[in-house]
């Protein structure tokens, strides 16, 4: 029972890679293609590539996410916590993507976890989740959106007195290089939570001691996430790049240019799994309230800002529920 509980929580939790990668293919490729810098090919193929070499740049966030979200219980009733979280997650990613709106994976699968944990009975890490995830989730996209909208006011500064048909041409060019770099930190930040929880499954199922990631777990998620992100999130590219407000290329270019940094920053220095989404949204809004605030459509970033209140208690939700109904399947309901 408890290798194929350990089996079908890798199975699951690659799915959930997968997903979080045609959910969030949007957060890299969005704005390159909304402002024809790249064709949705080219730039789905590139977020892809970006998105399997960022995945082996680090494993601070899956430790996060492994160790400083929950304490699960060892043997199979952790297993079951684990595999609940993530059918949770699952099923608030194709909610959100069916419905077209930029929610966060992250955040998805961290409400999955504290939702199987609470119906368990189980411990939540309350103070680190207000420290790894509540207050990046409320700075990261703070953050996004003000450095945004100086950046972008410092390039249309600088490029005042040039012919726009030449700046727009050069700005293509350069994101090119901008839209890279927001898939290479999307590969670092989300394909890690995935590791996390490969790893926690093995660590309470007993097949490893200490909380380390292991070389397969890396390249299982890595592969899962870039075929994902190639499979493409036409809903979400559509909202994402071209609902919320028009953008130009020198739009495009700081928007993904200051989304990579915050996603690179909270990585590398904090661990912190933040959402991509959030942190490209805002900063889409930031660079499009520099030409006005009507610019933005703030109706559709209300729905989009409604949907992300709503990630962590809907995903913890349907993890709860789908922890009940586990109980229900006959060898399982003495876990």
């Amino acid at each position: 029972m408890e290798l194929a509980l350990i089996l079908a929580v890798i199975v699951v939790a690659l799915s959930f890679d997968y997903t979080n990668g045609f959910h969030d293919a949007a957060n890299a490729i969005a704005t390159s293609v909304s402002t024809l810098a790249l064709t949705p090919r080219a730039a789905l193929i590139m977020a892809a590539v970006m998105n399997l070499i960022g995945a082996f740049l680090g494993t601070g966030v899956a430790t996060t996410i492994g160790e400083g979200i929950i304490e699960a219980p060892t043997g199979d009733g952790g297993l079951l916590v684990v595999l609940s979280a993530l059918v949770g997650a699952i099923a608030w990613n194709l909610i959100t993507w069916w419905f077209g709106l930029p929610s966060s994976s992250s955040h998805a699968l961290i409400g999955g976890l504290i939702g199987a944990a609470l119906a368990s009975l189980n411990n939540v890490l309350w103070s680190g989740i207000v420290d790894k995830v509540v207050i990046p989730m409320i700075l990261s996209p703070v953050v996004g959106f003000v450095l945004a909208f100086f950046v972008m006011t410092g390039i249309q500064w600088a490029f005042r007195r040039a012919h726009v048909g030449r700046v727009n041409r050069g700005f293509r060019i350069a994101q090119t290089a901008s839209a890279a770099a927001m898939a290479l930190g999307h590969g670092l930040q989300d394909a890690q939570k995935t590791m996390g929880v490969i790893t926690l499954a093995l660590v309470v199922g007993g097949y490893q001691s200490g909380f380390h990631v292991q070389w397969w777990v890396i390249v299982l998620a890595a592969t899962a996430l870039a075929a994902g992100t190639y499979a493409g999130g036409w809903r979400i590219m559509r909202t994402l790049g071209r609902r919320i407000v028009h953008l130009e290329p020198p739009h495009g270019f700081a928007a993904e240019s200051v989304a990579a940094g915050v996603l690179y920053t909270t990585a590398f220095a904090f661990h912190a799994p933040i959402s991509t989404t959030h942190t490209i949204t805002s900063a889409v809004m930031g660079v499009g309230a520099t030409r006005r605030m009507s610019a933005v459509r703030w109706g559709v970033a209300g729905n989009i800002v409604t949907a992300w209140v709503l990630t962590i208690p809907m995903a913890g939700l349907v993890a709860a529920c789908c922890y009940w109904l586990l109980h229900l399947v006959p060898g399982l309901n003495a876990l």
